[in-house]
């Protein structure tokens, strides 16, 4: 049986490269992605009118990277959260160019606080009558020498979300796409470009 995201056709494609500081890019991931079952809540309240009053609201304006990916039991559309999300603006790079929003974000059931990266709106390109490329730049100051356990930390894991569906006051972001890839050990001899796709 179909999910309400399918019924609509919504699917996704991700890109993700190596930057390196003389211009050069390496792909190192190309493939589609998956849209969980957040997706499906947003749209939920948006078509049936018990969430937000205003569209910006469904805007996917910001992203996470973790290092614990897959999740356990495997990246399915029923994931709400990355399994292993950065868990400080210190870990996104306090030197980078990256704006880290500190939320609720609504996962599951519950909310859990959680730090994700702005997309801003120059990185939010209509492509085509239904799909949005969003441009995702970790720079060379960002996510580097991560560790866990006092062990290297590779970035493994991606997500979108979608900014505040229910309209609450402070915003609570829902995870809406989400995909998995090889290990990067991330440094500053390179910036990660995701270029990712969501066909509505």
């Amino acid at each position: 049986m179909k999910n309400f995201t399918e019924e609509l056709g919504i699917n996704g494609h991700l890109t993700i490269s190596k930057r390196y500081t003389d211009g050069q890019e390496e792909v190192v991931f190309d493939d589609h992605n998956i849209i969980v079952s957040g997706m499906g809540v947003g749209l939920t309240y948006m078509f049936t009118g018990s969430g937000s009053n205003s569209v910006l609201d469904y805007q996917i304006d910001r992203f996470q990277v973790g290092v614990s990916g897959p999740p356990t039991g495997g990246a399915t559309s029923a994931i709400y959260e990355l399994s292993g999300a950065l868990s400080s603006v210190a870990e996104y790079g306090t030197g980078s160019n990256l704006f880290i929003a500190t939320k609720n974000q609504l996962t599951n059931t519950t909310l859990t606080e959680t730090n994700a990266a702005l997309i801003p709106a120059n990185k939010r390109t209509k492509i085509g009558e239904a799909s949005v490329r969003y441009t995702l730049v970790v720079d060379e100051e960002a996510c580097n020498g991560l560790t866990r356990d006092s062990l290297d930390a590779n970035i493994n894991e991606v997500g979108l979300l979608m900014k505040n569906p229910t309209g609450d006051a402070d915003d609570r972001p829902i995870l809406v796409a989400y995909r998995t890839f090889s290990n990067i050990y991330k440094t500053s001899d390179f910036s990660l470009i995701f270029r990712w796709t969501i066909n509505f």
